[in-house]
């Protein structure tokens, strides 16, 4: 035994010894054979182990226990969902660089996480793909600053998720980082979601900028200064640029100087900047056109509209530029003015466009104009979405119903800016970047200002696919916000294909909200609307806007409705229309609505199956089935629907042992349905163990997942179910399509030792997902069951 024991720790006395000179001896390590390497891995800090990667996959060798193992010890935490994580090397490491940027975890507390050869930061930003900022944003502080530029440039390249999280009011000081900081990761990098989360007074600043240059919005040249010089990037691009646009006027020849005496000024031919500034001076509200000579290409769309500043359209030609790169047009294009709506506004408009001309032809800017735009953008009192007296492009005085009286912005009092008509949000003097495509807003409140600045973004915000607004206080805002939406719609580059939105409050009945949106955007994939409460007000309607029930919904492209109502009665013929318009529709989720009488969900059914020929996946949740039988029975027996979920819905609250039997009858003849979700049903043990016989040996069923969580089983039950399950899988000669049984929330810690036999048992015949529920807190659902 001893001689057997001395070769082992002689291995590991040498593997220690080695883990202390890698500096000198990592290539001869890398090299080693597979048994060897194995025992010098787990002796490597952090940076070593990461850097083995290669030379561990070469060996074939595993670093996904030693990455699992250092979670344990460091982080000491279960993550969640842990049983999804794939990759436990690129978990450990985005964790740890976050940790570390915000001073939550001291790399000296342990010698794997503290080598003098490596950068914390550094070294894990490539594996950094998700990052949280929150409070004072002091990481934002921290990445912008010069000695982590290289890991700002990491970041630009592995970073998919910005999210910000209980953000505090900030100075100038700690905005401008973050100007830099969404600059570089955005408009410059590879950032495709920005979400916020829980900001129960939102500093408007701050949240109108990161809006902004999220939606690719913001100034270019000298004002996006980093470490005292001009962005390299917008540099280059504009250098590139104007080597293009020289090439092209030179073909030109005189095209431009006969355009320019045609009066087509809206061609994009240049004229001199002394020309721009005598025009902008006698003009006054018109927008500059402060062009260099040398980019003297064809104006964007959204230069075009720069030039009509006297119009309050709804910008909604604007171009997003996808992928790595980013547009960034000169800083000579940043000195627009932005409307006035007193004598004096006009004047201090002037003097800042005269002075911005100035700095425009010298090499460094003004520090203090950073922030003009995002103060123009929260401040301005004629910031609104559309101007009282004019309309969004193409609508022709049409409002966003369709008809003719008022619009979304002036129409209502909860969209109208006080004190005078609504004008344009002042984008002109902004510049577009490259923008993300997945926009989500947590618990934020939106107050009429900020939603008129939202409304204006989205409508030019083309690169947008997935849009999130939760829990924002939105009430009679949200047509400020479909007022955004249907501009976006209009444009041929759209990708936005999901809007989902939940709220406390319901401003308006569930079903002509969302007859609203689907009327003005029609390209919708997936429409989710959530409220918890009716309005406190209910009946009240929007003044000067029609119904929605009256809006005609074109034919849209919906695959996915979700409808959570907030108790509100489920009327067929109110959701007719919409099925009617979405004949792709292949998921549809109803929650929390009442029935307003027996014969309702039979009427629903039938709608169903006459309008949605494609519908795959039928939810119902929290609705109170227990007297509808019959309409689940038929829904049971759908020849199309491959997933059928009833949660919560009381439905065997008083059936007999017949309906049972019929239920597992239905389901043994249908070979179409392959998923079952019936959590929070009061299944209980006896109604379990009955179920197993849907795989018998004479069932046509194809069912591969059933969901029974919630259901008060106990441990007996459990096991009486996995031993009648084997059976009939012995008879059918080990052949069942059966994969996936859900157990969430059920009384197995009642008999541990049963719960251990059971679940071992039933893990040999498919995937069981459960937790440790402490089901002492169910006891009236025991006493209701018993």
């Amino acid at each position: 035994a001893m001689a057997a024991e001395g070769p082992s720790s002689l291995l590991t006395l040498s593997a220690a010894a080695v883990s202390r000179s890698m500096g000198a001896l990592e290539r001869d390590v890398w090299a080693l054979p597979g048994h060897l390497l194995r025992g010098v891995l787990p002796l490597l800090s952090v940076f070593r182990l990461e850097r083995a990667e290669g030379a561990a996959r070469r060996a074939g060798l595993s670093t996904q226990p030693i990455w699992r193992k250092l979670w344990d010890d460091v982080m000491k935490t279960r993550p969640p969902n842990s049983e999804n994580i794939t990759c436990w090397r690129k978990k450990f490491l985005e964790t740890f660089f976050s940790n570390v940027l915000h001073g939550v975890l001291d790399v000296a507390s342990d010698w794997r996480l503290n080598d003098q050869h490596f950068s914390p930061l550094l070294h894990s930003s490539p594996h950094v793909s998700q990052l949280t900022l929150c409070n004072m944003l002091q990481g934002a502080v921290e990445l912008t600053a010069e000695h982590n530029q290289e890991v700002l440039e990491n970041l630009a390249l592995s970073l998919r998720v910005l999210k910000f999280q209980h953000l505090l009011s900030s100075d100038q000081p700690i905005r401008r980082s973050l100007v830099l900081l969404l600059h570089r990761l955005i408009h410059h990098g590879s950032v495709s979601q920005v979400s916020m989360y829980s900001w129960p007074v939102p500093d408007t600043v701050l949240l109108v900028l990161i809006l902004s240059m999220s939606a690719g919005f913001w100034r270019s040249g000298n004002a996006l200064a980093y470490h005292s010089s001009p962005c390299g990037l917008c540099r280059e691009e504009d250098k590139a640029q104007s080597l293009g646009s020289a090439q092209e006027q030179a073909e030109r020849g005189h095209c431009n100087k006969r355009e320019w005496s045609d009066g087509e000024d809206q061609k994009g031919s240049p004229r001199a900047p002394q020309e721009a500034d005598a025009d902008a001076e006698v003009n006054g509200s018109r927008a500059d056109v402060c062009l260099n000579s040398v980019l003297s290409r064809p104006r964007s769309p959204l230069q075009n509209q720069a030039c009509e500043e006297s119009s309050s359209e709804v910008p909604c030609e604007h171009t997003s530029v996808q992928g790595g790169s980013s547009r960034c047009v000169s800083d000579q294009l940043s000195c627009h003015p932005i409307l006035r709506k007193t004598r004096r506004r006009l004047k201090s408009a002037v003097g800042r466009k005269r002075r911005c001309l100035r700095r425009s032809r010298g090499p460094h800017a003004d520090p203090e104009d950073l922030y003009d735009f995002v103060f123009t953008v929260a401040r301005e009192g004629n910031s609104g979405l559309l101007d009282k007296n004019s309309t969004a492009e193409g609508e022709n005085a049409e409002n966003w119903t369709g008809s003719s009286p008022g619009s979304p912005c002036t129409g209502h009092a909860g969209c109208k800016k006080r004190g005078g008509p609504a004008g344009i949000l002042s984008l002109k003097a902004a510049h577009r970047f490259r923008s993300v495509s997945t926009l989500e807003l947590f618990s934020i409140p939106l107050t009429g200002e900020t939603c008129r600045t939202l409304s204006n973004l989205l409508s030019s915000w083309v690169s947008l696919e997935n849009l999130v607004l939760s829990y924002n206080g939105l009430g009679a805002n949200i047509f400020c916000i479909l007022s955004g939406l249907r501009a976006l719609s209009r444009h041929p580059d759209c990708h936005l294909h999901v809007v989902r939105l939940s709220d406390v409050f319901s401003h308006m009945p569930c079903m002509e909200l969302v007859r609203c949106i689907l009327s003005a955007f029609p390209q919708l994939h997936t429409l989710s609307v959530s409220f918890d409460l009716k309005n406190q007000l209910e009946g009240n309607r929007p003044e000067g806007n029609p119904g929605c029930s009256e809006v005609e919904i074109p034919e849209s492209c919906l695959e996915q409705l979700e409808i959570r109502f907030p108790r509100e009665p489920l009327h067929t013929v109110l959701l007719l229309p919409v099925l009617k318009a979405s004949k792709s529709l292949q998921q549809l989720s109803l929650d929390s609505a009442t029935l307003p009488c027996s014969q309702e969900l039979g009427f629903l059914l039938e709608a169903l199956k006459e309008r949605t020929p494609n519908l795959k996946k039928l939810s119902f949740h929290d609705m109170n089935l227990a007297e509808h039988q019959k309409e689940v029975l038929l829904l049971l027996q759908d020849p199309v629907l491959q997933e059928i979920t009833f949660s919560f819905c009381r439905l065997f609250e008083s059936s007999t042992t017949e309906f049972l039997s019929e239920i597992i009858s239905t389901l043994k003849r249908n070979p179409s349905l392959k998923s079952l979700k019936l959590p929070g049903n009061r299944l209980g043990n006896h109604r379990l163990v009955a179920l197993a016989d849907i795989f018998s040996e004479d069932s046509s069923s194809s069912l591969c997942q059933l969901d029974v969580s919630s259901n008060c089983i106990k441990p007996d039950g459990l096991l009486e179910f996995t031993k009648k399950l084997e059976g009939h899988i012995q008879q059918r000669g080990g052949q069942i399509q059966f994969t996936h049984l859900r157990l969430f929330q059920n009384w197995l810690d009642q008999d541990a030792e049963t719960a251990q036999e059971a679940l071992g048992r039933l893990k040999a015949v498919c995937s069981v997902v459960n937790d440790s529920w402490d089901s002492s807190q169910a006891f009236a659902d025991y006493i209701s069951v018993m």
